[in-house]
């Protein structure tokens, strides 16, 4: 997975790099880690909810990142996008503050969401930064995999290719 990272030009590190910090805000603004006058917070953020965010963020950018300029579509494509999504969720839930997530309060009751939801969010972002490691290594090792191209030398029935010729 490196040696596709050490391939990369300067504009996907670009984009890594703006996508990351654009995903620390998306997160932190309405889960109030950032304070606002818009977003309030009735629970005080958890030691683990920066650094884990900033996990989350570095991973998500990588991962943005490596969709810029890269014409090969893997296989692994879909299912490592739908990680990228289900893992930036799972961070928005995970360092969010339990009785303010309006969903949570639907579910479970401002006692159920103390109760049962807010021991559960340290898993939700070990599932998280799971779920986005996930999605970064099929991206990256894609972009190592000889893929086909689908030109004319991968087509026995074109009259250029190598089995034609034989």
């Amino acid at each position: 997975m490196i040696a596709a990272l050490r391939l990369w030009p300067a504009r996907r590190w670009l984009t890594a790099l703006v996508s990351g910090a654009a995903f620390v805000l998306v997160v932190a603004i309405p889960t109030d880690l950032i304070d606002t006058p818009v977003f309030g917070r009735e629970v005080p953020p958890t030691w683990w909810a920066w650094p884990s965010l900033l996990v989350s963020s570095v991973l998500a950018g990588l991962l943005v990142g490596s969709y810029v300029a890269n014409p090969v579509e893997t296989p692994t494509d879909r299912g490592s996008r739908r990680g990228g999504w289900a893992g930036s969720l799972l961070t928005f839930f995970a360092v969010g503050c339990p009785v303010c997530n309006k969903l949570v309060l639907i579910a479970l009751g401002s006692a159920g969401a103390m109760t049962w939801f807010e021991p559960v969010q340290p898993l939700l972002q070990v599932a998280a930064v799971a779920l986005l490691a996930w999605a970064l290594r099929q991206r990256l090792l894609g972009e190592l995999s000889c893929p086909t191209t689908g030109g004319p030398a991968a087509d026995p029935a074109t009259p250029d290719s190598e089995e034609a010729r034989a």
